[in-house]
Order: structure tokens, then sequence, then C-alpha cells
């Protein structure tokens, strides 16, 4: 449902730090503003004045501050007649190679080329230069130089010197705000950008088309939902929602906040539709993993006639291969074939990642043959597609060609290549991987080392694993995990309750694989104690809801022998797997209960479990122990009947209980038995 014009109030956003209101502004204030981080280099300044003053230095004593003025006033006459570098192709000196000089009006003009050319490239030290030079020459800034100034320091990510300017301007527009909170949005600080939105709006300054299409931006970065429906509610106060950047806005926040009904609804009344808009759409099915529907509006796209670009493809490529959905990406690779698309990095990434997440992972090594330079993020597609398919060993032959070739691998390549030698068992290889990641400067990035200390964690080796965390400046939850994980057998359980308290001391609220490890050394330890404390934990966190937590619950419960405690915790189970199941049965048969063991085992049956060969060894074991010949015969026939006979936990467990529940009259069954573990 769209929202109903209103009185907007915007107190959905956090109160911002408030911008300077200096209603007017001096060349001295707003110098003394950028301190001692206004740096101008000489080349800098030679891009602006070809013959800057060299017989003057500010910094040097024989030059006393008396004669610093006069040096001032020589920089301006200078710069009064500057000659500017050629932007246009075009000389900018006379027939006989005199400066040509400018009235203020076209000097203006001129400074504002050069900000934007600076701007364009991303130079901000040539554009504090001419910065300098406009404050040192005392030149009036009109409103688009101060917009210029703006600009520069918002798309050269100097975000506070795009404040400092704005604090300074004697006018500020709806032009200067907007052009700020571009330069947040541009960044990703999409908080920040709703911040100032309200700040422009406090000071009665009207939005365009323009302010509002940034706003909602900045609403889809945060997905702050509320503040942008009252955007919305602004736009249609102010006649702008049929507006074409303002429209495509809407439909990619309400797409981005899972409103797809709204998003549908404003994309197909858009009198007038561009590439932004269709991707916004197309990409709101995608991450809700509705393939159908996109590739259908995709179909619908090629029917208008809209030019669609590899980013287009690249986003329903994204949801086939989240969804697994190989049909569907098998005809949009015919359509970017027949539609003459060349297969470049970006869209040969795509499709070497669909074709991977779908199990087609040589599919994906043809994509990826065909594409001529691939770059260090095609590269890691690939090795990430063979390790996720099981393909360890060409994912490491892989990184070797790729080295080879002279590509510089980034942290999503070595954190592949961990998960590689961690699968693998490879300790040796692992080592040298780590090896990689201490060369190329990734040991303090969490997206490598976390893998790095699972790895060591697996590979038993707690101390180095200890050694990659303590190194790591910034631990997140997943570290915590990943070193707590290493702590559950016999002989090193006694550290997993010291990390647990750790982490809570740190702040750390624990997750469902951080109980899991935990519970996993209660059971090592034989602490019921402990084990209830954490379940205590568990309850409180809203986490005894999770299966794989209550699993764990029943296996720390039985291990410790509170198997009332247990049976509580099985029977809170919503969905119980064979694991569950076995962890039970085991619990009765160790303990010398055949006939609950037994009834556990039937029940099982009849929900539809099918057991598997510790299910059958464990009750098998149970039976033995209490002599009940006929429930061992029927759970021989089931190992018989299921395939498991020829198992070695279950012939152990059936020549056991020959030994035991069978009587000289059927020793010839027992012998009979002994023949295939033979």
């Amino acid at each position: 449902m769209l929202p109903r014009p209103s009185s907007l109030n915007y107190q959905f956003c956090p109160r911002p730090t408030s911008v300077p209101n200096n209603p007017r502004s001096s060349s001295t204030s707003l110098l003394l503003s950028f301190g001692s981080n206004f740096s101008v280099s000489a080349a800098a300044l030679s891009s602006v004045e070809p013959n800057p003053t060299r017989d003057f230095n500010p910094t040097n004593p024989q030059n006393p501050p008396a004669h610093r003025p006069e040096a001032n006033r020589k920089i301006s006459r200078k710069f009064c007649s500057p000659v500017f570098p050629n932007l246009n192709g075009r000389s900018e000196s006379n027939v006989i190679g005199s400066p040509v000089r400018f009235d203020a009006k076209e000097r203006l003009k001129r400074y504002s080329v050069m900000l934007r050319e600076c701007a364009s490239k991303g130079d901000v030290k040539v554009g504090k230069a001419i910065h300098g030079n406009l404050i040192i020459s005392g030149v009036e800034l009109d409103s688009h130089l101060w917009v210029s100034l703006i600009n520069l320091y918002a798309k050269c990510r100097s975000r506070l010197f795009a404040r400092k300017v704005l604090g300074e301007m004697p006018k500020r527009d709806v032009v200067s705000w907007t052009a700020l909170i571009s330069g947040f949005v541009n960044e990703g600080c999409g908080s920040e950008g709703v911040s100032l939105y309200c700040e422009m709006r406090k000071e009665n300054v009207r939005a365009n088309e323009f302010a509002l299409a940034t706003a909602l931006k900045a609403c889809s970065i945060c997905l702050n939902l509320e503040f942008g429906k009252q955007v919305h509610v602004e736009a249609i106060k102010a006649g702008l929602l049929l507006d074409l950047f303002v429209g495509s806005a809407l439909v990619d926040l309400y797409a981005r906040c899972g409103e797809m009904d709204l998003a549908e609804r404003l994309f197909f009344d858009m009198p007038e539709k561009n590439g932004v808009s269709w991707n916004a759409l197309l990409n709101g099915y995608a991450q809700l993993g509705n393939v159908k529907k996109a590739v259908k509006l995709f179909c619908r796209m090629k029917e208008c006639e809209t030019n669609f670009s590899k980013f287009t493809l690249s986003i329903v490529l994204k949801g086939c291969a989240n969804t697994g959905s190989l049909r569907e990406g098998k005809v949009l690779h015919a359509l970017a074939l027949r539609s003459g698309c060349e297969i470049d990095e970006f869209l040969g990434c795509s499709l070497v990642d669909m074709y991977s997440k779908c199990g087609m992972v040589y599919d994906a090594l043809k994509v990826f043959k065909k594409i001529r330079n691939p770059d260090v993020v095609a590269w890691s597609a690939m090795i990430t597609g063979l390790d996720q398919q099981g393909h360890y060993q060409e994912a490491a032959e892989l990184f070797h060609l790729m080295r080879r070739e002279g590509v510089r691998p980034n942290q999503f390549t070595l954190s592949s290549l961990v998960s590689t030698a961690t699968n693998m068992g490879d300790l040796r290889y692992g080592q040298s991987i780590h090896g990689c990641i201490c060369k190329y400067g990734f040991e303090s990035d969490n997206l490598v080392s976390n893998p790095l200390i699972m790895m060591y964690m697996k590979s038993r080796c707690e101390e180095d694993g200890n050694k990659v965390f303590e190194a790591m400046t910034n631990q997140d939850l997943v570290s915590w995990n990943a070193l707590l994980s290493g702590f559950c057998d016999s002989q090193t359980c006694s550290r997993g309750p010291r990390i647990f308290y750790q982490l809570l001391l740190e702040g750390f609220k624990p997750n469902m694989y951080t109980f899991i490890s935990i519970l996993r050394s209660c059971s090592s330890l034989l602490d019921p104690e402990f084990g209830k404390q954490v379940h205590a934990h568990i309850i409180k966190n809203s986490s005894d809801g999770d299966d794989f937590v209550g699993t764990a619950l029943v296996d720390m419960y039985v291990k410790a022998r509170c198997l009332e405690d247990a049976v509580v915790a099985f029977d809170r189970l919503v969905n119980r797997d064979i694991f569950s199941w076995t962890v039970i049965i085991s619990g009765y048969a160790q303990t010398d209960q055949a006939e609950k063991a037994v009834k556990y085992f039937g029940q099982m049956q009849r929900e539809g479990i099918k057991p598997n060969e510790y299910t059958l060894a464990s009750c098998l074991s149970g039976c033995s122990h209490m002599a009940t010949l006929e429930n061992g015969r029927q759970l021989h026939a089931v190992a018989v009947k299921d395939g498991h006979f020829g198992d070695i936990f279950v012939g152990s467990a059936l020549s056991h209980g020959t030994l035991s529940y069978l009587d000289i009259r059927n020793m010839g069954k027992g012998r009979r038995l002994l023949k295939p573990l033979g």
C-alpha cells in the first residue's frame, strides 16, 4: 500500500552533527578551518600559476611576518592574470605569448572548470592547490564555485573538508546540499546522508528531484524504509513522483527492503523507464530468490526494446546462482551470446559463479577459459567454485597457474585456498598459503584469518590457531567461534569454558555455533553443572528453539548421564534427525536400559527415519548387555534389510551380542554371524 500524503516527521533519522551556520564567510576563516591538513605543493600550484613566487617562503625565518602581506599581494597580483592549463585544447595565450587577462566572471568559470577536472580525476592534491590560490587571491566566490569545491572534496573522499566548505557558504542552496549528500552516499554512508538531508530540510531548503533521489538512495543503503516512505510522501507533495530519477530511486528502495508489491506498483506506473529502474526491480527479485519472475521481467524488458547491459545480466545470473536455477541460467547465457555480449571479466565472473553454484564446475571452467584477460575477481570466482564443489586439487593447481600468470591474489582468493587446504586435510599446504597471506599483507584481515584459525583447529594445531587469533586486530564473533571449536576433545576441553567466559566479557552475543562448540566442551568435560549454566544462556538468547543447539544439549546431558534432562531437551526438538535419535538411543543403551533404547528405535522407525549403522550398533549393544534375544533378532533383520550387515560397527555389535545372548542351541547361528566378519 502506498503511503498517504501527510505532514513530514523526521524522527527516524539520528541527530546529525550541525553544519556551522556562518552568515558571511571570510577568506581567513576558511583558510584557518583547514589548518595543518591543507598542503599545496609547488607542482600543484604550477598547474594554476606557471610562475609561482620564488622569493617567498612562509616557513623561512628570513621572511618576517611583516613581509608576508606584501608577498600575498604579489601572489594575488600574479594570480589575477594566470595562464590556465589547456583544458579545452586551446591556447590561453595571445599571439605574442603574453598571458590573457580574464574578467572576474570568466575567472570564476575557469576555476570551476579546473575544480571539476580535479574531481573527475580524483586529484585532491591539485584541487587543494587551486582552493589555496582562491583563498590567497581573495576572490569572491559565487554559488557555482562553492558547489564545485564541495563536489571536489566529496568525490575525492574528503567528506570532512566538504562539510567545512558547506559551513562557510554564505547562502546554502539545494544544489550545494545535494552535492554534499551525494558525496556521503557514494561512499556508502547512508545514515549520514539521511542525517544531512534532515539538516537541509530544517533549514527550510526545498528539495528538488535530485535531492529527493539522493536521499532515497541513502535510505536504500541503510535500509531505512520508514524514512524512505516520508521522502516518498514529500515527492508526492512536490509533484515529482513521476520523475524518472525519483521513481527509479523509490523502486530501488522498496525492492531492497523486500517490499516487492510497492516496488512493482511504482515501476509499472512510471511513464518512462530506463535501465536503472529495470535493474532495481530485477535486483529485488534476485535478492528474494524469485528467479522465475526475474527471468520473466527480463524477457519483458527485451520486448520493450530496452537496451540491457552486462550489469542487468549479472543481476539475474546472481539470482540463478543463489537458487541453483541452472535452466534459467543457461537461457540467460544463450541470450548474452545471441545479443553479441562479449564474455569479459565482469560477465564471465557471473557465469562462472552461476555454473559453479549449480554444480556444473566443468561448464564454469569452459566459460573461464574464454575470458581473454581474467582479473583477480575471475580467478577467485573459479577457485572458489572448484573448492565448493569438492575439486580441491584442481583449485590448488589453478592458484599455481594464477601466480604464474602474474595475477596478485586478494583476500577472497586466499580465503578460498585456506578452505581448500582444510578440506584436503593438508596442513603443509595450508601453512604455505599462510605464508602467502603474510607475504601479501592480509594477515590482519578477518576474511582470511578466521578460516586460518579453523584450519589449525581442525588439524589439532591449537597453539598455531591461537597465535593467529592473538595477532588479529579486530576479532569478531566468527573468530571467537573458530577458536572455541578447537577445544572440544578430552585433552583440551578445559580451555573451552575460559574462552566462552572471555567472549561474554568482550560483549559478544553467542550464536548457534558458539553454543554448539561450548556444549561439545561440556560433553568432554562431563560437567553437567556448567552445562546447565550454558543451557540457561541458550534460553536467555532464545536459541533453545534451534534443532542443532537442541541436539548438542541432548548429547551433553546423555554423556553426563542426566537422561531425564536429555529426554526433556529431546522432546523439545521440532525436527529430529538421525543424529538426535542416535544420541538418545545410545544414551539408554550405554546405561543398560535396552527396553527404552528399543522403544525409541521403534518410535524413530514409525516417524519415517531410516536408521544408519551407528544407530543399529548402539541399539544392538544395549540388547547384548540385557541378553534380549528377541529384540536382537529383530535388529539383526533390520540390519540385513537395510544393507548394514557388512558394516564393521554393526558386525562388531552382532558378534558381541551373539556371545552374550545366544545359548548353546543357537551357537551354530553365532558361528554363521561371525563368518562374514572374518
